[in-house]
């Protein structure tokens, strides 16, 4: 899941297949989608990747991995080793096809944010400093 803000200042929440790829996040979107602006225009956005609920024993304490990410429009000719990443995921045809579309390719690079395994059991993470931390809510 894709989050970021609109140029009207709205909140955008929106899905996009991803590989990853030496640390980084890739997302092939179309140009025409309603994220494709929001995510171009903005300095940060948000991405999660989330357990599949037919593998969560309990659905409130979801295993997830929240992150802000620095989006960067990248040319796709720099980035075959990518693209044979999403072939191997996605299927060779499928890739093709959408290359010869108005498909574009962002590269997402996590900054910070918050890893959950469970209840009580809450990470935050920040890949700028290399720091993973367990969140403690004082329940005073």
């Amino acid at each position: 899941m894709i989050s970021s803000i609109t140029a009207e200042g709205l909140p955008l929440i929106s899905y996009a297949p991803y590989i990853l790829n030496e640390g980084k996040l890739y997302i092939y979107i179309s140009r025409i989608s309603d994220h494709y602006a929001s995510i171009q225009q903005s300095e940060c956005i948000q991405a999660m990747l989330i357990a599949d609920e037919v593998h969560s024993p309990n659905l409130f304490a979801r295993e997830r991995l929240r992150f802000v990410c620095r989006p960067r429009l990248v040319e796709e000719h720099t980035h075959e080793v990518v693209f044979q990443q999403f072939e191997e995921k996605f299927k060779k045809a499928m890739i093709d096809l959408l290359r010869g579309l108005d498909f574009s390719l962002f590269e997402l690079t996590p900054l910070e944010g918050r890893y959950v395994v469970g209840f009580g059991k809450a990470f935050d993470v920040n890949l700028l400093e290399n720091t993973i931390s367990h969140v403690v809510i004082d329940k005073k």
